[in-house]
């Protein structure tokens, strides 16, 4: 089994993705946003198994191209098996980003859940403008997770009983001081972008709303419910003892903490497949054009 973490949370990746966008909101982007109207060759940072690849190919001009780059094995591995079976034009490298070299070759580049991953998203972000085109596009949809926990509604329930915003602001605000890596860096990328001079920035949000409806047909409400669960929504939280030490840990109060656990296990005994729930994940999608 591959070492790296990515490797072996392929069925999780597949299993998930599809909560964050509607196909027709992206063809709107690719059409109306960012008036795609020639074939384009595509990078994708931190590709995983060509996700986004699959999702964009068929909403861009006829004879696109697209390259991934991926320093999982396993998943360069599954992305070639799926591309097999369609007749795009792909290929994948299988690389570590922070130190592969590309040259300025491409007409977009873009990174799906990639860069909260990195501790120096900036750098990252450098190293894709330069890859692109004068004239290109750079494309960024990452998380902002603050917005995202916001954007639960459990009927009976009031949200604040199960998610603390301000505790997990916090909590969010001290590992990305320590690490670098930031899961709210989606509303951080605008300015980024315009710092490392790109132009024409803007920001979208993602459309998607899941609807746990109980009125679903059965097949439909189980696929949502396990997909929702697999993303960590209702995820138990442990060990209360071993849990609370741990967010103390990482800066709670013992007061803070002991009520974060308690939201958590609260969540998780509250969400079940008989639950009406709603659920946004607030992708931030930031793009803007390579000049020089």
């Amino acid at each position: 089994m591959s070492d790296y973490y990515w490797d072996n949370q392929i069925e999780y990746l597949r299993n998930t993705r599809w909560l964050y966008y509607n196909d027709d909101y992206l063809e709107f982007l690719v059409e109306r946003v960012w008036k795609i109207k020639q074939a384009v060759h595509m990078i994708d940072y931190g590709c995983g198994f060509g996700y986004m690849g699959l999702k964009l190919l068929p909403l861009l001009p006829v004879g696109s191209r697209y390259t991934g780059v991926d320093q999982g094995s396993e998943l360069i591995k599954h992305a070639k098996e799926l591309y097999a079976h369609t007749t795009y034009q792909a290929e994948f490298i299988e690389g570590d980003i922070e130190t592969v070299q590309f040259e300025r070759a491409y007409d977009i580049a873009i990174s799906h859940a990639f860069l909260l991953h990195m501790t120096e998203p900036r750098v990252i972000l450098e190293k894709m403008i330069g890859s692109v085109v004068d004239g290109g596009r750079v494309i960024c949809f990452e998380p902002h997770w603050i917005a995202n926990m916001a954007s639960y509604a459990i009927d009976g329930m009031e949200q604040s009983s199960i998610v603390h915003l301000g505790v997990l602001q916090k909590l969010y605000e001290q590992v990305a001081g320590e690490s670098g890596k930031d899961g709210n860096i989606g509303m951080k990328i605008p300015t980024l972008l315009s710092q490392l001079g790109v132009r024409g920035v803007e920001c979208r949000v993602s459309d998607r709303v899941n609807f746990l409806d109980q009125q679903m047909d059965e097949p439909d409400k189980h696929t949502l419910y396990n997909a929702l669960k697999e993303e960590g929504l209702g995820a138990l939280p442990g060990n209360r003892e071993e849990a609370i030490a741990h967010l103390i840990g990482r800066g709670l109060t013992s007061e803070e903490a002991i009520h974060q656990y308690e939201a958590e296990e609260r969540f998780a005994r509250e969400f079940n497949e008989h639950t009406y729930m709603t659920y946004a994940p607030n992708m931030k999608i930031t793009s803007g054009i390579v000049i020089g």
